[in-house]
């Protein structure tokens, strides 16, 4: 964060001072933006999730398999419960990520997934996301440090898909100037604009 940038909680107002120049007029404008989410509290959530998820199968499908003297201790990939697990793992995030924007575990930190090209999350954004990059992210699981050296906080898993996380209240102010003359004039410098107004004033 830059020293033109600071954090307000909260839903923003904006306010802009008007001029009396219509035709040259400089005009000091705010612009906000979510604040994008960190390693660490990402991490936090993704943790909350991983508990979230093993909660889940220990309780719907452990017992199942039990039941049916089914082996549990099994580590290959194509082993049923392997499968299953996978299945629950990948689709809770696709799920709760296309219906709700986050994670039960995004919720409890107050953090949510949005797109960088689009107004709402599509399947394709979902789907690239969660499963395909977030599969290629768990098998090499040092790739989730780029949370914490791409632009915008950007997972591997979310440059795929050109999503981020942010945090859901939090704002981050960027204060830019720009010079709006719909007559495409320059402004005056700051004597000649001195005379101009005492001209008015005059009459």
């Amino acid at each position: 964060m830059t020293n033109n940038e600071f954090v307000i909680q909260g839903q923003p107002s904006f306010d802009l001072e008007r001029f009396p120049d219509k035709e040259e007029t400089l005009l000091a404008t705010k612009h906000y933006a979510l604040k994008t989410a960190g390693f660490w509290i990402r991490l936090w959530a993704f943790l909350l999730d991983g508990l979230i998820i093993s909660a889940v199968v220990g309780i719907l499908v452990n017992p199942i398999f039990y039941l049916m003297d089914w082996s549990l201790s099994e580590t290959v990939w194509y082993a049923p419960i392997s499968i299953i697990s996978a299945i629950i793992y990948y689709g809770y995030f696709v799920l709760m990520t296309k219906f709700l924007g986050q994670t039960l575990g995004k919720m409890a930190c107050g953090l949510r997934v949005v797109s960088l090209k689009h107004d709402k999350l599509t399947w394709s954004d979902v789907l690239f996301r969660d499963w395909i990059g977030r599969f290629i992210s768990n098998i090499f699981m040092p790739l989730y440090i780029f949370v914490a050296i791409l632009p915008d906080n950007q997972g591997l898993h979310d440059f795929f898909a050109e999503t981020t996380v942010v945090h859901e209240k939090i704002y981050v102010e960027k204060k830019e100037e720009s010079i709006a003359s719909p007559l495409q004039k320059k402004v005056p410098e700051p004597e000649k604009l001195e005379q101009t107004i005492d001209e008015k004033i005059e009459e």
